[in-house]
């Protein structure tokens, strides 16, 4: 991905954010400047992985398969002393596909917190032709598998362990801003993707970073 595609998409997002009347930590907005001159806090985020994350999940076509999130409290898998929780937000796009994916660990809710529709597809990895019970909202709804489930704004699943599932903006109803909660969110070791793409994009540095990604903040405290 481009730099440049990854600063715009950041402003973006942290303008739709504010008009959704969602309010972002003051570290969301800072540049590599501000990072470096509070080293405490940028390695209590980096060790966490909070911050930033744009990826096209190595496939070069972002608007088709992408994703945008912004980790915003995380602990640190396998450390019982740190939070047994994380909570991110993530832009999708019309369209632009989170493709399927499961975690062995990570117990997750999703929830549209405004926008257009979000539809989530599931599927299990040991029988993919077999149906998917799932829990909306207190809801119990069987889908077949890959059958689409639509959340409207304020509507929210839980996704269980194990379970394939992929997720995009319904054609036609806008962009949406969705809400994550979940246990402890680790995506250099729980994403296990059906199709084996590059969980973060390669870069192509065209411009200057305006706002880092959370693996760019300076790691020493």
């Amino acid at each position: 991905m481009k730099r440049s595609t990854i600063n715009s998409v950041i402003s973006d997002t942290a303008a739709f954010a504010a008009a959704h009347k969602r309010s972002l930590p003051s570290w969301a907005y800072w540049k590599l400047e501000e990072y470096e001159a509070n080293r405490e806090v940028a390695h209590y985020l980096n060790a966490r992985q909070m911050g930033w994350d744009v990826t096209d999940f190595g496939g070069g076509d972002f608007a088709a398969r992408g994703l945008t999130l912004l980790c915003l409290r995380n602990g640190i898998l396998g450390d019982p002393t740190e939070r047994t929780y994380a909570e991110k937000l993530l832009f999708v796009d019309e369209m632009q596909e989170a493709p399927f994916h499961f975690h062995k660990f990570k117990l997750e809710d999703i929830i549209n917190a405004g926008g257009g529709n979000l539809m989530i597809e599931f599927f299990h990895p040991e029988d993919e032709t077999a149906p998917v019970r799932v829990q909306a909202d207190g809801h119990m709804i069987d889908l077949r598998s890959r059958e689409p489930l639509k959340l409207k704004p304020g509507q929210s699943v839980t996704v269980d362990r194990g379970v394939h599932h992929r997720f995009y903006g319904e054609k036609g109803a806008g962009p949406c801003l969705v809400w994550e909660v979940s246990a402890v969110n680790d995506d250099l070791t729980d994403n296990y993707f059906l199709e084996a793409p590059d969980r973060f994009a390669s870069v192509d540095e065209d411009v200057a970073i305006a706002t880092p990604l959370w693996n760019e903040i300076p790691t020493q405290p």
